[in-house]
């Protein structure tokens, strides 16, 4: 665990369980997270070779359950890297927020909601 630099698991305060500190993609692990007001802007790394896809649809969560978005744009170039040629977007959380969507936070500090429709970056 101290070398999980990512900060990809919690572990309870007794110390006897470990769990993913975003759910991932397992749909057995529902994790209550409490709904928080996001920051003006939040961020997505990707790879360009997903772009067309994105502005299609949008960012969806796919296998995971929710998309991940970062607080600052040198974590989500590398997030973006490890998928090819990195493309940030900035998203608009505030404005999404004030739609109706909901924003959580993670204990690794990635911020977690279920869609960004393409219109909010």
């Amino acid at each position: 665990m101290q070398q999980d630099h990512k900060k990809r698991f919690t572990i309870s305060d007794d110390g006897l369980n470990i769990r993913a500190a975003q759910g991932h993609s397992t749909k057995q692990v529902d994790i209550q997270y409490q709904e928080q007001i996001p920051p003006e802007f939040l961020y997505h790394g990707t790879a360009t070779r997903f772009l067309d896809s994105i502005k299609d649809k949008g960012l969806i969560s796919g296998s995971r359950q929710y998309v991940h978005l970062s607080c600052n744009e040198k974590t989500a170039i590398s997030v973006g890297e490890r998928h090819g040629k990195p493309i940030i977007l900035k998203i608009n959380s505030i404005l999404m927020y004030q739609k109706g969507f909901k924003f959580y936070l993670a204990d690794n500090n990635v911020w977690l909601t279920k869609h960004v429709p393409n219109n909010f970056w």
